[in-house]
């Protein structure tokens, strides 16, 4: 899930090419987020939660929802970027490539680097009661700052667990401006349909090539349901950048598939997007039967592509004149609220877990773990943490400022990188 610098912008078409319309934000895309954010956050400690094998298997499926985020990231950067009703990208927004990647980045590297530099005596100190020796914590505080854990199966998981997300999505930023976005922008809708068909082949193709390796189950990779496997092969699927960007890549494709329905197109009725929703989420129930497929196969087969189906579905639902109830339900005030939070809860609620439940610590501040019965007030501390983290620092004009700065230096050190100069 990544905090787009211009996540605001998502745009609907215009009626007229003479003057181009302003292009009104979907805010139900915002609200989908915390769709996402939510049950990740809940399934990163269901485990303090409760002790009921069933509820942890539906709970914690963080593996297979944070496949949406990279949906949403790339669908966003393209409705941004791209033209309208036509081929190709919008040159004058990536007219500067190190720019545009760098603004990206900067969108979100800042609460990355002061919530790391904050908790940094935390993770240092829990590292050396694990008997790191000081080689290996610096080793891993360079991975964590320069965002590269995903790269490396062993590290993707050190200090703050989640932000792998940031470094496989930064990867995906650095592809975009001069390769993805233009390429992809030039294809009509057939030829972004082959698009998607390839990359949702060579998707299951290596999540078949790891589930043949590590079998086909998900008791065999989650802690919940027994002795878990060696984890560096279910690493190298779950956090590996490439696989990232081919989701990042599938919501370009949907973003501009609905950004070239004809006018005959248009006139149709949408699908309401209630039935794509429900079938994305329901198959998490998958854990709950006989099949209980692995994280990976519901991820890339059944999660990701019905989630990509819903947001287009919602899209062209939000541009008709009556939107369906769900359309309206993501799209409202409160939920677009709660979206807003997902990037700041996204970065805090781990070393917040870790506060109450990583033993090493929690023990040395409270004795031990905290109970079951104290779950919904953790939930409830990361939700306040993450509105105070929006207001006074995600929104906060210097810091925008100040990163806007340093996103503009960096573009003029970097100049020529992605681009023949």
């Amino acid at each position: 899930m990544q905090k787009d610098a211009d996540a605001k912008a998502v745009a609907a078409p215009a009626k007229d090419a003479k003057p181009p319309a302003k292009k009104p934000r979907l805010d139900c895309i915002d609200g989908c987020r915390f769709a996402l954010v939510f049950p990740i956050v809940v399934a990163h400690f269901a485990r303090f939660s409760t002790s009921n094998l069933t509820a942890l298997k539906l709970l914690t499926q963080e593996n297979v929802l944070v496949g949406g985020f990279f949906v949403i990231s790339g669908y966003v950067s393209a409705y941004t970027t791209t033209k309208l009703g036509a081929l190709g990208v919008e040159e004058k927004k990536v007219a500067n490539p190190e720019l545009f990647f760098w603004q990206r980045v900067m969108a979100y590297y800042p609460l990355h680097f002061v919530s790391s530099a904050i908790f940094a005596p935390m993770f240092i100190w829990a590292e050396r009661n694990f008997k790191a020796t000081w080689n290996m914590i610096a080793f891993r505080a360079f991975l964590n700052f320069s965002m590269l854990q995903a790269w490396f199966p062993k590290e993707a998981e050190i200090w703050n667990q989640p932000t792998w997300f940031l470094s496989a999505l930064t990867f995906s930023n650095l592809t975009m401006p001069t390769l993805v976005l233009p390429s992809v922008a030039n294809l009509t809708k057939n030829g972004l349909q082959k698009l998607l068909a390839a990359l949702w082949g060579v998707s299951l193709l290596q999540k078949v090539s790891y589930s043949e390796t590590a079998r086909f189950h998900s008791h065999h990779e989650h802690p919940v349901d027994g002795k878990v496997m060696m984890p560096l092969i279910w690493n190298l699927t779950r956090f590996h950048p490439i696989w990232a960007l081919f989701e990042m890549t599938t919501g370009i494709i949907a973003a501009r598939h609905v950004m070239l329905d004809t006018e005959e197109e248009k006139k149709r009725k949408p699908m309401n997007p209630i039935w794509l929703f429900l079938a994305a989420y329901s198959s998490l129930a998958l854990r709950l039967t006989k099949f209980d497929f692995n994280d990976a196969i519901i991820r890339g087969v059944l999660f990701v592509p019905l989630f990509t189906e819903f947001l287009t579905a919602m899209h062209r639902d939000a541009l008709t004149p009556n939107p369906s109830a769900i359309t309206k339900f993501f799209g409202c005030k409160i939920m677009a609220t709660l979206g807003s939070l997902a990037f700041p809860m996204f970065i805090v609620h781990g070393p917040v877990g870790q506060v109450f439940y990583k033993k090493v610590i929690a023990k040395k501040l409270w004795g031990k773990p905290m109970p079951h019965s104290f779950f919904p007030f953790y939930l409830a501390i990361c939700l306040a943490i993450s509105h105070f983290t929006n207001e006074y620092f995600v929104k906060n004009k210097k810091v925008g400022a100040f990163s806007g700065k340093v996103a503009q230096f960096l573009a003029n050190w970097t100049e020529g990188m992605l681009r023949d100069r």
